[in-house]
């Protein structure tokens, strides 16, 4: 099994999303391409979502040529879409990889998109269809994948059917998100063991929010479990409206630090990743989240990372 971590910083889509402050499409920039010099795999840019839903997401077909045009950027990127409309207009800005959400739950399915668990399964597959057809990668993620906060915990049965039902759509990717952060490590394990047994390590991610202070713990387990993909949010951005408290996703500089002390590669440079968890502190007018990243701040020159 690979040592090598593939993480997405997904900070400037479901970390700004969340925020008080409404970044402009320079600054949202300005903190892509700070995380692009990091070395980081990938980046969640943003969302082709209504404006008027999401505030924080309006101008990402600008933002997107904007990154497209710049030839020093060659950080992989994807972007959010919500159904076919939003699918068009990421296919429309140059956008080859996108991603899509399922749910876990008929409430959450209901409360988010106003669907139904069965019709955003179907919603997803018929935008599979017409991105094979247009050699776009569709990233698939389960969310309450673990629980629910209004159906409660989901059962394992439940997200593993799911889970195959994606693969056999053609998913490029399948991303379990512990999308309140109500997870616990042990579920993780049991979980991500079962689903790396059925389909390999390769197709399958975690995402995980801090909402209890066991993101760290839950990637952990997921590592162990054999998952080599991770979603995390630079400076710990992010959060959940379904989640009083959420303290947001978990932070890409502890991941980074936990995958590189226990001898797996990340590929990224941990010095401009606090460089790029400054820039999003100053810009998003916040602390910067991550447990590790004022002590890396001090010390981490004196790793071997």
């Amino acid at each position: 099994m690979s040592n090598q971590v593939v993480i997405t910083d997904v900070g400037p889509r479901d970390g700004l999303q969340n925020q008080k402050k409404i970044l402009s499409i320079s600054e949202r920039a300005e903190l892509i391409y700070a995380l692009g010099r990091s070395g980081i795999p990938g980046i969640e840019v943003g969302s082709f979502v209504s404006p008027r839903a999401v505030p924080a997401m309006a101008g990402t077909d600008k933002l997107v040529d904007d990154l497209n045009k710049t030839k020093s950027f060659q950080t992989p990127i994807v972007a959010l879409v919500p159904n076919l409309k939003g699918y068009h207009m990421a296919r429309e800005a140059g956008m080859r990889h996108v991603v899509m959400v399922v749910y876990g739950s008929d409430a959450m399915a209901k409360k988010n998109v106003a669907m139904s668990k069965a019709e955003a399964e179907k919603n997803i597959e018929e935008i599979m269809a017409e991105a094979a057809r247009d050699g776009i990668d569709v990233t698939a993620t389960v969310a309450v994948a673990f629980e629910c906060p209004f159906e409660g915990k989901i059962e394992p049965v439940i997200t593993e059917r799911i889970v195959e039902r994606l693969i056999d759509m053609g998913a490029a990717n399948v991303v379990l998100a512990d999308t309140i952060g109500a997870a616990h490590p042990r579920q993780v394990g049991d979980l991500t063991t079962n689903l790396v047994q059925k389909h390999g390590f390769d197709i399958l991610g975690c995402h995980f929010h801090d909402t209890r202070g066991l993101g760290v713990a839950n990637v952990y387990a997921a590592l162990q479990a054999g998952i080599r993909r991770f979603d995390s949010s630079i400076a710990g951005l992010g959060g959940c409206p379904f989640a009083p408290g959420a303290s947001g996703n978990v932070a890409t500089e502890d991941v980074v630090l936990l995958c590189e002390q226990m001898g797996f590669a990340t590929g990224i440079d941990i010095s401009e990743l606090l460089i790029a968890s400054e820039r999003a502190a100053r810009l998003t007018e916040t602390d910067a989240q991550g447990r590790s990243t004022v002590w890396l701040r001090d010390n981490h020159k004196k790793l071997d990372l």
